[in-house]
């Protein structure tokens, strides 16, 4: 069983910390009336300079943080520390036109956020109807889609012109019923939005929510778009599984 400290150990590091670390151990010793050997046996054996520093409460001296708050509950104006997950809040955008639509979002009831995902997928819908219709199903679009160039010295010996040219081109030609095929599978995906949204909204809505009025209505526009879509779909399907064509030439051949 080891002894207990000595009163003197303890009182000698009492000592030293309340001058700040700064008190001699010989002027320790000859308060204590010890030796300053034995001062410093026990500085190395219970090793005082390795005994972390308490901070004091509040500021350091000369610290100015907290000039201007008066105290009292809250923080100052704009202090944002106790925000309702925060922890993100650093991770979003800090512009403006973000900062004015996350405000406007959290004063929307929930309800009417849902309606507003009905809403957009629905005119999503009702505008894709727009284009799905082909004209004519033989109608073709050629569009560019690279270039390469060489550069070309079009003047003398003495007075070089170089100028950049097309030495070669590459279309890609999409025709009526593979553009067809592109906007039916845009149109199944809107589908699946508006679906997920209204299924959303009636299970959050309460029975004599007049909103569910206008939703037999959309279905009823949707169940006419969908059976025009099938038609489509049976069209394209007609034309046959056609890929798109690429077609690279030199400059100066005829496309």
């Amino acid at each position: 069983m080891s002894r207990p400290k000595s009163t003197n150990r303890t009182a000698a590091l009492k000592l030293w910390l309340k001058s700040s670390r700064q008190k001699k151990l010989t002027e320790i010793a000859d308060e204590l009336g010890i030796s300053p050997a034995l001062i410093r046996k026990w500085k190395h054996l219970d090793k005082w300079d390795e005994i972390p520093t308490r901070r004091p409460k509040g500021g350091q001296p000369g610290n100015k943080n907290a000039v201007g708050n008066s105290g009292g509950p809250g923080g100052p104006e704009g202090n944002d520390y106790a925000v309702k997950h925060g922890a993100y809040r650093k991770f979003l955008p800090q512009d403006e036109r973000f900062q004015e639509i996350l405000e406007m979002a959290r004063n929307l009831d929930p309800l009417d956020m849902i309606w507003d995902s009905v809403e957009i997928a629905y005119a999503k819908l009702i505008d894709m109807q727009t284009k799905m219709y082909v004209t004519d199903k033989d109608e073709m679009i050629k569009e560019l889609k690279k270039q390469k160039f060489e550069v070309v010295d079009k003047g003398s010996k003495e007075e070089p012109n170089y100028e950049q040219m097309v030495t070669e081109e590459e279309y890609e030609f999409q025709f009526s019923w593979d553009r067809q095929a592109t906007d039916i599978k845009a149109y199944t995906v809107i589908m699946r939005e508006l679906r997920s949204a209204i299924k959303q909204y009636l299970a959050a809505a309460p029975e004599n929510d007049e909103r569910r009025l206008k939703l037999e209505l959309m279905q009823a526009q949707v169940n006419k778009i969908n059976a025009d879509v099938k038609i489509l779909d049976k069209q394209a399907l007609d034309e046959g599984d056609k890929p798109i064509e690429i077609l690279i030439t030199r400059k100066g051949e005829r496309v």
